[in-house]
Order: C-alpha cells, then structure tokens, then sequence
C-alpha cells in the first residue's frame, strides 16, 4: 500500500463516520499551539521522552467534549467544519495530516469508537509500561525477540530489562547510534528489513508513523505488528490494524 492509498482508505473510511452520525457538517476546532511538556506529559521522571526533548509537537483538536491528539513537526492552526477537513490534501500534506489525525481521534472518541486519545502523564508512561509487558506476557507467551520502532524511553527500558531480546529503530539523528538502557538505537531507514525479515519475532510500532506516512513499511508483514501510542487511536480500526495502548487508564 502506498501513503496515498493509505490516506485515502483513512479518509473514505472516516466519511462512512460521519454520515453514520450525520456530523460531517458539524464544526470542529483544532488548536495547534505546541503543548508544553507539563500540559502533553505532566512531571514525568524520566525526562528522554521525544516531547520534553523537543523532537515532537502535540497538537489537540476539541469534538463535542473530546479531544483528540496527534504529535506531529508541522503544528497548523484550523477551525472549520469536518466536511473541510475532509477536502484536505494530507498525503503531501504534513500540516493537513497533522490536522486530520487530531481531528479525526476526537471525533471516533465522541461517538465511542475509540479511547485513549489523551496522552497519559507524570507517571503514566512508566504504569504504561508495567500493562504492556503483562499484555505481552498473557497474550504473547512464546514470543523472544522484540522489535520497536520508535524511540518510546519507558517501553525501551521495560523491554530492556525484560525476558524479551530487544531492538529498537528510530529516524532521529540525535538518537540513533546512541546506547539507551543497555540497546544501541538503530537506523529506521538502513536497519529496518534487517530487523522485520531476519530478528523480529513481533513488532511494537508507535502511531506516530502515521502522520510522516511510514506506517506503510509496517503494514502487511509476515510478522505481527502492534502499534502503541495515542495518534493512530482512531485510525486502527479504519485502517485494520491493532492498537495496544492504556492511555485512558492514566490521562
């Protein structure tokens, strides 16, 4: 699948939504001001995280109540209808897709398609953690070798130190090559078919690969994938794939 025809499944599938709930008139608006750490994350102890650092932006959009994040490098103010959303080119568009995922989260948690799309804080990534090596553990008892992609500091450690053999691929220069709780962090782009075909025994995936489009290297794989994060929370369920997150647990 390419990005286009990803988009483009995401989107039809988001219109069928809105005409289910005739809401694709209605208005919606999205505040794109960079969050700071304290209001995305709270006080975290461990302060690595891609948003306090300054990689990653948050942005929010408000639904009837709900809210819907996304993080993202092209933050973009808006305020219209969810029809106009709609018409937005958000392929070669990183300030449009920015837009549409937040808007499309906040919409799917209004009608009760979805949770978690409110960024857990102080110490929810760390509890986070704790529920995913169990949901591993319970669902996934033979499983060795790990993969993530992206760099997540809570998920890395828990891994880390964990049964689990693990690697970690991420795209941000000021990580990779760099050893982070005991694991070097590996190219995305040069290591990645080395780590699906040849190591990987599952993939854990942040949502986050939705706004920049390479989400599609980690769709239809001979290896299971499970994407972790808050971005892709609406989108799992229209784009088919599996989402494990307990963000809901710890906003």
């Amino acid at each position: 699948m390419t990005k286009e025809e990803l988009y483009e499944k995401l989107k039809n599938g988001f219109l069928q939504v809105l005409k289910q709930h005739q809401i694709e008139n209605d208005t919606v608006t999205v505040s794109c001001r960079a969050l700071t750490p304290q209001e995305a994350i709270g006080e975290t102890a461990r302060k690595d995280f891609p948003i306090i650092t300054g990689k990653d932006v948050m942005i929010e959009a408000a639904y009837r109540g709900s809210r819907g994040q996304a993080f993202t490098d092209s933050p973009t103010a808006f305020s219209g209808t969810l029809a106009e959303i709609l018409q937005m080119e958000i392929a070669h568009n990183s300030h449009n897709c920015g837009i549409f995922i937040a808007t499309l989260n906040a919409v799917m948690n209004s009608v009760g398609l979805c949770s978690g799309t409110v960024h857990c804080k102080t110490d929810g990534p760390e509890q986070c953690a704790l529920d995913m090596l169990a949901f591993l553990r319970e669902n996934y008892p033979h499983i060795r070798r790990i993969a993530l992609i992206g760099y997540q500091p809570s998920l890395l450690e828990m891994l880390s130190r964990s049964e689990y053999e693990v690697r970690v691929l991420d795209l941000n220069p000021g990580n990779i090559g760099q050893e982070r709780y005991g694991v070097v962090v590996e190219d995305g782009a040069c290591k990645k078919e080395e780590v699906i075909h040849s190591f990987a025994d599952l993939i854990l995936c942040t949502g986050s690969t939705l706004c920049n489009g390479t989400i599609v290297d980690y769709l239809d794989l001979p290896v299971e994938v499970l994407f972790f994060g808050i971005t892709i929370a609406g989108s799992a369920d229209l784009l088919g794939v599996k989402r494990v997150c307990f963000a809901d647990k710890y906003e």
